[in-house]
């Protein structure tokens, strides 16, 4: 193993314990937070938030074919509620978006 191979291997091994030590800080912390009802709501809303803040600067700079894709994913989630289904109708919705030229 090359000196090159033994530094991404360290990255590797720094970055993985980094996630777990700020898991595990997380869990300990929300531990000492009383759950009032504002804090249920707050973290109920915020798989969403996260998502939105992740999805839509890559839809919004990808163009039409991304904003109808994403669409019709929370379209076929808000209807059937079933997220592979949702996720698979997206990808063809791209899919045929970007062949028509969209």
């Amino acid at each position: 193993m090359g000196a090159l191979e033994r530094l991404g291997l360290v990255a590797i091994v720094v970055m993985a314990a980094t996630t777990f030590v700020m898991r595990a800080v997380g869990f300990w912390a929300m531990g000492h937070v009383p759950l009032t009802l504002r804090m249920r709501r707050m973290l109920e809303a915020l798989p969403g938030s996260i998502v939105a803040a992740a999805v839509l600067p890559i839809a919004a700079k990808s163009g039409p074919s991304a904003l109808l894709a994403i669409a019709t994913a929370i379209t076929v989630m808000i209807l059937w509620r079933h997220e592979l289904l949702a996720i698979g109708a997206g990808v063809v919705v791209a899919a045929l978006a970007r062949g028509s030229g969209i």
